[in-house]
């Protein structure tokens, strides 16, 4: 009888760590639109994007040497960390860019909304930064080539808490160096 409890964990735990993850697939769609609320921009520059972009340590290149004219953040929808099918363009232009640049070095820099806790957010942001460097990868960007950062809730893009505000933090933004 004794045994039974024993027997049952090991069951549950071979039969948990057996279920694939579900994989994460990017399809081609033509980007319509790279910030919410934005007509088809693909600057990637003004409203949405916060914060002084810094070179990875060490750097001696200029912030910004990524693909010209493309953007570079990637929004996500509200508890979620699976990319929206109008960034595949834009995922696919950098992935070619850091394929065809061996050298250039990218941080991925995942962030959340402030619903949540702090735990939470920081696990959130890892994800989404995560699911981004995977796609970059399937398209030919380098694993050397890419690091990834969660700051979660703290380096909000905009403050205010409506969905407006909210759209704009879940993001992960692409910050290069060298």
């Amino acid at each position: 009888m004794r045994w039974f409890p024993v027997l049952l964990i090991a069951v549950c735990t071979l039969l948990l760590s057996g279920c694939p993850k579900k994989p994460t697939t990017v399809p081609e769609a033509p980007a319509e639109s790279t910030q919410p609320g934005d007509s088809g921009a693909t600057s990637g520059v003004g409203e949405g994007q916060v914060g002084d972009a810094q070179a990875l340590p060490g750097a001696g290149v200029a912030v910004g040497a990524g693909p010209a004219g493309v953007a570079t953040v990637i929004y996500f929808d509200f508890d979620r960390s699976d990319i929206r099918p109008e960034f595949a363009s834009l995922i696919a232009a950098h992935a070619r860019h850091l394929a065809g640049a061996a050298a250039t070095r990218i941080r991925l820099e995942g962030h959340t909304d402030e619903r949540g806790s702090r735990e939470y957010n920081i696990a959130l942001g890892e994800r989404r930064a995560q699911a981004v460097r995977r796609a970059l990868m399937l398209q030919g960007a380098g694993d050397g080539q890419l690091t990834t950062v969660s700051y979660g809730e703290e380096r909000p893009a905009a403050e205010g808490s409506d969905e407006t505000t909210y759209e704009k933090n879940r993001r992960v933004e692409l910050v290069y160096g060298r």
